[in-house]
Order: structure tokens, then C-alpha cells, then sequence
């Protein structure tokens, strides 16, 4: 799903303040921001989906630090170096590290309990006991990732990203650069909303918790157009407990063939958003080693 209250707060309008002749990586980035609000009112939050909007948005980092590079952004900002504006900025950089990296570490901790739950279905040493029991601490392991994401999100839900707050006693020049880093930092934080709420397995609004369940225990077929519908990390967290309430009850056997694969799919789907954010992450420090350069000169 995409942020919505993360989207609202980007201000769409290009300011009136930029030259009649934009230098190409500012063109650039402004097509990369429009590129990716595009993106997020899509709506759709399937693991594909938001890799390729967190490709797309290093790529806008990318722009920004080209954008630091310029002699002409770098004079803006060396005459206005003393103000508010600076500590917001360098705020907004470690802000921005720290959800991603907080992303990291969430979908890290998920990985690792799939990976053992799936290490226990190949050996299957212990029986079905020791499947119990596995699965059982997936799911303790993902109510704890769960429990500290929704904090994120509330966090992030909580705060308003204006992207074109007044900056007092700051020159037209510095005011439009730092107006288009700020919206950066709008849209980005919108984007790292939605993988937040992919990560806690926040139940998408159309599906239905029984095809979910039944699609391990009765081996249907989901559609291309409901799978893409479905938080893969939901889908997977119900099964895994309807499974485990259904074995209390010595109703059914485990479907390994079809449990296997949907553990292995979701752990190949988080393994690319880890890389994603972790591009991402690599993006992100240098364009903060950029901006402390500027503002060390």
C-alpha cells in the first residue's frame, strides 16, 4: 500500500523560484521525484513493486549528490551557512539513515527466522514436534519485527514532511535547492512508509484471510492480479498460524511441498528489498558526506 499520509504532505508544484534554465541534473531529479509520487499512488505494495520504487528512489539520491556537486549549489549554500537550515538538513540525513537502516535490520531479523524455518522443513530432524516449534518462533520473532515497525509507522504517520516550509532570512537561490532536497526527503520517507507497512504485514484491504489459509492447506491457485493484491509477509504470517491452530487440533499434516515454497519465495523476495535498501543505504551516506563537505568549506 502506499503511504498516504506521507504522500499528502509532498507538495507537487515546481517552485517559481528556479532559473528559466535548470541544469540538467536539476531536470533530472525533478523528473526522478515526479517519476516515483507516480509510483506511490499506485498502490501497489507487492515485494517487486517496492524494490523497483526503492531502485528508483537511489537513483534520486544519486541526482541529489550530483546536485551537491554543483559549483552553483555549493555557492548557494557556503553564503547561507549559518541558520536553522543547516541542522535541518544534516537532521533530515540522519533521519533519513536511520529508517533505512531500521528497514534493514527488520527484514534481517525476519530472513534469518525463515531461513531456519526452512532449514528445519529440509531435514525435518524432530518430526513435525520440531516443526511446531519452529514456526512457533517465527511467529514470536515476527510479532516482535511486527511490534517495533508499527512504532515506525505511527512515528512516521505522526510527523509532517513539508516540503516547502518557509526558510526565513535565506536568499530565493538557497531557498529553491534546499525546497527540492526537502521534497527528496518527503517522498522518500513516504516511500520507506510503505515498506514499513509491507514489513509489518499490514493486511491489504481487499483480501481474504481464508484464500490466504487456503491456499497451503487446499493447494489452490491464486490468480497473478490477487497475489499482486496481497502483502506476501501477511499471506505468509496467516498461514503460518492457521497451520499451528489446525495442528493443535490434529486436523491436518503440514503440506511441506507447498509451505517450502512459499517460505523459499517470500525469503527470495525479502533478500532483493534487502538489497534495494541497502543500495539505497550506500546512496544515502554519500550524499550526507556531500553535504557536510559544503557546509565544512
Amino acid at each position: 500500500m502506499a503511504s498516504s499520509s506521507s504522500s499528502n504532505t509532498i507538495h507537487h508544484s515546481r517552485s517559481n523560484s528556479l532559473p528559466s534554465w535548470p541544469h540538467p541534473v536539476i531536470s533530472q531529479l525533478e523528473e526522478s521525484l515526479h517519476s516515483i509520487r507516480i509510483d506511490l499512488e499506485t498502490g501497489c505494495s507487492s515485494p517487486s513493486s517496492l524494490s523497483q520504487k526503492l531502485n528508483g528512489l537511489e537513483n534520486l539520491h544519486e541526482s541529489v549528490d550530483e546536485l551537491l556537486l554543483l559549483p552553483l549549489v555549493q555557492h548557494a549554500f557556503s553564503q547561507q551557512i549559518h541558520g536553522g537550515w543547516v541542522d535541518e538538513l544534516l537532521d533530515a540525513s540522519l533521519r533519513l539513515l536511520d529508517l533505512c537502516s531500521t528497514a534493514k535490520n527488520s527484514l534481517l531479523q525476519t530472513r534469518e527466522a525463515l531461513q531456519e524455518l526452512r532449514s528445519r522443513m529440509r531435514i525435518r530432524k524432530g518430526g513435525e514436534q520440531a516443526l511446531d516449534a519452529e514456526i512457533r518462533m517465527y511467529l514470536s520473532t515476527r510479532r516482535s519485527v511486527q511490534k517495533a515497525t508499527k512504532r515506525v509507522i505511527l512515528s512516521l504517520k505522526s510527523k509532517k514532511y513539508d516540503s516547502a516550509s518557509c526558510l526565513p532570512g535565506i536568499d530565493n537561490e538557497a531557498a529553491v535547492f534546499i525546497g527540492l532536497l526537502k521534497e527528496v526527503e518527503a517522498t522518500t520517507v513516504a516511500l520507506f512508509e510503505s515498506v514499513f507497512c509491507f514489513i509489518a504485514g499490514s493486511k491489504p484491504r481487499t483480501s481474504s484471510s481464508w484464500s490466504i489459509i487456503s491456499k497451503v492447506l487446499k493447494k489452490r491457485v491464486v490468480s497473478k492480479e490477487e497475489e499482486t493484491d496481497q502483502n506476501e509477509l501477511f499471506k505468509q504470517d496467516t498461514a503460518m498460524k492457521s497451520l499451528i491452530s489446525c495442528r493443535s487440533r490434529d486436523i491436518i499434516e503440514y503440506p511441506m511441498q507447498f509451505l517450502g515454497d512459499d517460505v523459499k519465495n517470500t525469503n527470495l523476495s525479502i533478500q532483493d528489498l534487502e538489497d534495494g535498501l541497502e543500495g539505497l543505504y550506500r546512496r544515502l551516506i554519500k550524499c550526507r558526506v556531500s553535504l557536510l563537505n559544503i557546509l565544512n568549506h
